[in-house]
């Protein structure tokens, strides 16, 4: 068909041609495999790659290639020498590639910890009616270490983390506890303010504990006697954070996240500035989390779905301050949200930092590049692109669904950069 993509020789090129190159993407200086030519530099450089043949997309392309060249035409002259531009290029090209190695290894060695976060969390979780004592100091020591990267000096950078998930309960805890600090961080809270925080959102669930499972893993079409009984888990969950000493504020947390600023919640029907302000942060942060976590799976909603149904549906519910806060940290576009760039490639958003949310960490889909070295594009270096729109992963085709490899669940954790990822 006229629009699949022709072979031609290199000098047909022209401005204006969208190209597809057949190579790996380290044996060329261009950011990408396929691109539209926009200038006679690029055509020289192209030249110089030393290929016989180039393919062309009709359907991308503003124009028809050049008259191919007669078979009796004289050999065409060598391409000038590699520019300025094109040796910046290259260079650009390798401090990418470094960048890049960086940030893998950043993300990696945050995936350790926080699994190793969610082995302590577990840990706490069997001992705490058996030993009380140690348990709050094994807490306190968990949240004390997340609050202190919460705190350290650098640019804070939010991932979200591809492992495998087990036990989904201590990783909600710890997602809620990971987005709580870190608007709480953002309000400027004092760091036993943290500390507090805290400790009530990795423990604001513990009194599930005291719930059957079988009404614990439903959480939804509970009956009327089924639903306090549920709802009990609020105040067990207060006579266990008495029983292992915590303070006021942390008690808070755990009696109030189920409040609403609306007076719609429980156990209480505490509204507005009745409910703490640690209660209203993990109160949100819980309500975003259990959107994208949900219990039947099929219901969860993206991280951009999320933020927006909260906006749209749910913004009386909540401290609209605290709403507009998690927006702006976490960014429109929140990491585990597939997207679609304003140069039509598709990726995973799988990183941002939060003083540049708007310019999050984009995986990319490349079907010239295997997935497990697949171009980690970070849009703050990148000012001619920016995000275009949110998808739905359901609607991806096929093979770019298995190459992104969306998850199912959305976990999130944090660390501390000092620069060393912006150029």
């Amino acid at each position: 068909m006229a629009d699949e993509p022709q072979t031609i020789d290199p000098e047909q090129l022209c401005v204006g041609l969208y190209v597809e190159l057949g190579l790996g993407w380290m044996e060329h200086p261009f950011a990408f495999n396929r691109f539209k030519i926009k200038s006679q530099a690029q055509i020289d450089t192209l030249k110089r790659l030393g290929l016989k043949e180039i393919q062309y997309d009709p359907g991308k392309s503003d124009c028809l290639p050049l008259a191919a060249p007669a078979d009796d035409a004289p050999a065409p002259p060598p391409p000038p020498p590699p520019s300025k531009e094109e040796l910046a290029a290259r260079a650009e090209k390798q401090a990418r590639i470094e960048r890049v190695a960086e940030l893998r290894a950043g993300i990696k060695q945050v995936e350790r910890q926080f699994l190793q976060a969610a082995d302590v969390l577990k840990k706490i979780n069997r001992q705490l009616r058996s030993r009380p004592e140690e348990t709050f100091e094994e807490t306190d020591h968990l949240v004390s270490s997340l609050v202190a990267a919460a705190q350290a000096q650098g640019e804070m950078h939010l991932h979200a983390i591809s492992q495998g998930l087990g036990e989904d309960v201590y990783f909600h805890s710890l997602n809620v506890t990971v987005l709580s600090l870190l608007l709480g961080q953002s309000l400027r809270l004092k760091t036993e303010e943290l500390h507090q925080l805290g400790l009530g959102a990795i423990l604001h669930d513990v009194g599930l504990l005291e719930v059957p499972d079988a009404i614990a893993a439903r959480r939804e079409g509970l009956s009327k006697p089924e639903q306090l009984i549920y709802e009990g888990h609020v105040r067990s969950g207060v006579k266990l954070g008495r029983r292992i000493n915590l303070g006021d504020q942390a008690l808070a947390v755990i009696a109030q996240h189920h409040e609403r600023a609306d007076g719609s919640g429980y156990p209480e029907g505490l509204s507005g500035a009745e409910i703490s302000l640690a209660a209203r942060i993990v109160g949100l942060t819980n309500a975003y989390d259990n959107l994208c976590n949900p219990q039947d799976l099929a219901k969860a909603l993206t991280p951009y779905e999320a933020l927006s149904y909260l906006f749209a549906k749910q913004r009386d519910k909540f401290d609209q301050n605290l709403l507009r806060a998690l927006i702006r940290n976490l960014g429109v576009y929140p990491p585990g949200t597939v997207v679609r760039l304003s140069n039509q490639r598709i990726g995973l958003t799988i990183s941002v930092n939060t003083k540049e949310a708007l310019k999050p960490v984009v995986l990319l889909y490349d079907p010239d590049i295997p997935p497990e070295a697949a171009l980690l594009l970070d849009l703050a270096a990148e000012p001619e692109l920016k995000i275009a729109e949110g998808i739905k992963p359901g609607l991806l085709p096929r093979e770019v669904f298995e190459y992104l490899n969306p998850r199912q669940r959305v976990t999130y954790a944090f660390d501390k950069q000092p620069g060393a990822l912006r150029r």
